[in-house]
């Protein structure tokens, strides 16, 4: 049995963070975990607000899980603050070294609530982004994280990706969702590939969660033994269906999930 860990925040409403990882693991294969960094108390319309978990209760999470279960791949998502980033690098620098994996750099929420603090972005840079075979930012998380104002053109995401490679990443997806086009179009980018992905932007306000479930998926694939780049083209697949299965759904007053298990039931 293949087993994915999700290192990531909290959303009770379902929708994102390790609720959508854990749907999204067990919808592709994978027996899932994880290990809660802070808990964001929201909905889908907004965090209302963040409660931080004690950094010995996460060290004691992963030590519980690396002790009894070894998983195949793993996934960080939201890490809140320095001193949590600092600690899961150096849990997974002494105990994943044969581990791939994905980062997911969670830095504001769809309702524009910072779940990244801006003082932890630099502690981002130079901790996790080393170890990632995958990072998977979208285009406001990238302007952050390079210190660009906007990207607009496939030369500006060559650029800003290429510069996120640069800080230790092995390969980047770069998500284009928030450029201005009717088409998604995101860029892979490794020392050794360049591809643009494209697929139809699927009007809907049903988009909470599209980060956590497509770095997830990702997750899931690599998992199982797929190449970066083939796992992000089939995560992007299954985000494109998962969207488009929940289209007109009415799931919540907000920005509504997505539908992990679409390939199972309605």
């Amino acid at each position: 049995m293949l087993k994915a860990l999700t290192i990531a925040g909290f959303d009770g409403s379902g929708g994102a963070g390790i609720q959508a990882d854990l749907k999204t693991f067990s919808a592709l294969g994978c027996y899932g975990m994880s290990v809660l960094t802070a808990l964001p108390v929201q909905n889908t319309q907004g965090v209302i607000s963040c409660y931080e978990i004690e950094l010995k209760a996460i060290e004691e999470q992963l030590n519980a899980i690396f002790d009894d279960i070894i998983p195949d791949a793993i996934k960080i998502g939201m890490l809140f603050n320095s001193d949590i980033i600092k600690l899961v690098a150096n849990f997974l620098y002494k105990n994943a070294k044969n581990i791939p994996i994905i980062v997911d750099p969670v830095m504001v929420a769809k309702s524009g609530d910072r779940l990244l603090l801006s003082s932890a972005v630099e502690s981002l840079k130079e901790y996790i982004l080393p170890i990632a075979r995958v990072v998977t930012p979208n285009i406001p998380e990238a302007c952050d994280l390079v210190g660009v104002k906007s990207i607009n053109t496939d030369d500006d995401m060559l650029k800003v990706a290429s510069t996120i490679l640069d800080m230790g990443a092995y390969s980047v997806i770069l998500k284009g969702g928030h450029l201005d086009s009717n088409i998604a179009r995101d860029l892979f980018l490794s020392k050794e590939t360049k591809e643009f992905m494209d697929a139809k932007k699927i009007e809907t306000k049903n988009t909470h969660g599209t980060g956590c479930t497509l770095s997830a998926a990702i997750c899931s694939y690599i998992a199982r033994g797929y190449s970066e780049l083939e796992a992000c083209k089939l995560a992007k697949e299954y985000l494109f269906n998962a969207l488009l299965a929940a289209k007109s759904n009415s799931v919540g007053k907000g920005a509504g999930p997505v539908h992990h298990f679409y390939s199972i039931w309605d």
